[in-house]
């Protein structure tokens, strides 16, 4: 796993555009490698699984149809799974770490049709890497990681890449408070709000403004504490009570220091600290009429099946 997290790596830091494509289809096919469901191994099937990541999806037979997804169970028993994870505790092979480093690259290019594709590829295998190594969210507790994804959710951007830039930053905030106080303290909810307020704004991206802040309303509860992260390298949280528990365990925890803000600095007495829904809602109605409504129409409805973030 070593030798093709190393080329995907070294692919990911070109500046060549086919390059950077390359490193993150060969860091999705590893991703899918791992997620997919397969059969009792044979010969056969141990070579379609070593040819799985060399291929790109486009390039494998269309005829077949795609393996199911693993469940959360079968994927803590999977040692390619739990090679992976391990492998992510390091700076060396950490994958959440290249892949917002390439991300940030892109966005210093600037808005093309191809760079937009690989800056919305490179988002969404974010979103998953963070998903398969909750603890590679500690980056985001970071103010430059998080002020990389505020940036992109610019006006100049595309609608999908403010679109998918919601979903990674919802990925980002779930069960992790100081990444929260991190997007307040960069006046997040300013910057989401004022796409929000602005006639420019698609109307698909309008709706998906209007579920974050229903997520962001949402109670807190401290699922994953102490979100700190080393100097430069995301340090492991303490152990997960989610179904992936059995995969964090045995880890150490990280101590960790702050990244450099390009907004406001941020205050140490909002580490970790959990908010009410009545003090997210006074910070929000800073920036937004009605607020009222959408708490009132939250505790109704309780949209993400009453789970809270």
């Amino acid at each position: 796993m070593e030798n093709l997290l190393s080329l995907a790596f070294d692919n990911l830091s070109s500046f060549d555009g086919p390059k950077i494509r390359k490193g993150l289809k060969q860091v999705e096919g590893l991703l899918a490698n791992i997620c997919l469901s397969r059969q009792q191994p044979n010969s056969k099937d141990k070579g379609r699984r070593a040819s799985t990541v060399a291929k790109d999806p486009g390039q494998q037979d269309q005829s077949q149809e795609p393996p199911p997804t693993k469940t959360l169970s079968e994927l803590t028993d999977d040692p390619a799974f739990y090679e992976f994870f391990k492998l992510q505790e390091g700076f060396e092979w950490n994958v959440a770490m290249r892949l917002v480093t390439t991300l940030d690259r892109l966005l210093a290019k600037g808005g093309d049709g191809s760079n937009d594709l690989l800056m919305l590829s490179a988002l969404d295998l974010i979103q998953g890497v963070m998903l398969l190594h909750p603890p590679s969210k500690a980056l985001f507790s970071r103010e430059m990681c998080m002020n990389m994804l505020l940036d992109l959710l610019e006006p100049d951007f595309c609608p999908a890449i403010q679109s998918a830039t919601l979903l990674t930053l919802v990925t980002a905030l779930i069960d992790t408070p100081q990444n929260t106080r991190t997007f307040e303290n960069l006046d997040g909810l300013l910057a989401v709000t004022s796409l929000f307020r602005s006639r420019g704004t698609s109307r698909d991206v309008k709706l998906k403004l209007i579920e974050f802040l229903y997520f962001y309303l949402m109670p807190e509860v401290p699922s994953i504490p102490s979100a700190v992260v080393r100097d430069s390298v995301p340090g492991l949280l303490q152990r997960s009570p989610s179904k992936l528990a059995k995969a964090f365990s045995g880890f150490a925890n990280g101590n960790g220091g702050e990244g450099t803000s390009r907004r406001r600095p941020r205050s140490d007495s909002d580490d970790c600290q959990t908010r009410s829904q009545e003090e997210k809602q006074l910070l929000l109605g800073r920036h937004l009429n009605s607020v009222e409504e959408l708490v009132k129409d939250l505790r109704q409805s309780t949209p993400f099946g009453g789970v809270v973030c």
